[in-house]
This record gives structure tokens, C-alpha cells and sequence, in this order.
């Protein structure tokens, strides 16, 4: 079983610093691809890439949660959104998408298209 990357992923780059095979990419361009993504052919599920996310955006293919609750504030980052986010990834880079909105709490999301966006990216 691979690891995924959801749509809570805002490009912080610390899960590939961390990945022992480098399966990890940033996806571009990044108004289509706007989150990092998992090789799931090189993936050895090792997990390491999880803790560092500061985000949670990572989970366990088959743990990918079709129905997250947002805590408030979560931003939640998908080809086709308009919100504007600025922040700095874990290598002191500037981020800058514009493919996110905030959630509310209590705001439900589906995350499991983000299994079908993996793979989907990888076949390209």
C-alpha cells in the first residue's frame, strides 16, 4: 500500500526532504497540479514522509478519509479554486497558490479524489 498526499497539502516540502527512494514530486504546473504527490510504484510505505507534514495532508492509501471534518481554518488546496494563499515551505522558499479556500470547522470534505489525482498525475 502507498501513501497519499490530500488536498490539505500546501507545498511545505519536507515530506521529500525526508523520503529514503524520492518519491515525492511537486506537481507542476501548479494550477493543475497544485499539491506534491506520491509515486505509488516507488513508495515503500515507510511512512517517514507523515510526521513531517505540518500540514496531515498524508495518510495511508487506504486510511485516506472520504469524510474529513475541518477544525476551522484548514485551507484546502485543488486545481480549479481561486483562493489566494502565501506562505513559506519547510526550505525557507516562498509558497504562493492560488488554488486553495479556507474551510470552517465543521466543514466536511471528501480527500479520497486526491487517490485518483496520484495516480492520475503519475500517468502523465
Amino acid at each position: 500500500m502507498t501513501h497519499v498526499i490530500t488536498s490539505l497539502c500546501l507545498r511545505d516540502n519536507a515530506c521529500d526532504r525526508v523520503c529514503p527512494v524520492e518519491c515525492i514530486q511537486a506537481g507542476t504546473p501548479v494550477d493543475r497540479w497544485p499539491t506534491y504527490y506520491i509515486d505509488p510504484d516507488t513508495c515503500i510505505d515507510c511512512g517517514a514522509c507523515i510526521p513531517e507534514c505540518p500540514y496531515s495532508a498524508i495518510f495511508p492509501q487506504d486510511d485516506v478519509p472520504a469524510a474529513y471534518p475541518a477544525k476551522g481554518g484548514d485551507i484546502f488546496n485543488h486545481a480549479g479554486l481561486s483562493g489566494h494563499y502565501i506562505g513559506t515551505a519547510h526550505d525557507g522558499k516562498a509558497v504562493i497558490l492560488n488554488t486553495t479556500r479556507v474551510m470552517v470547522a465543521g466543514e466536511v470534505v471528501d480527500l479520497s479524489e486526491s487517490i485518483r489525482l496520484n495516480r492520475e498525475f503519475f500517468r502523465n
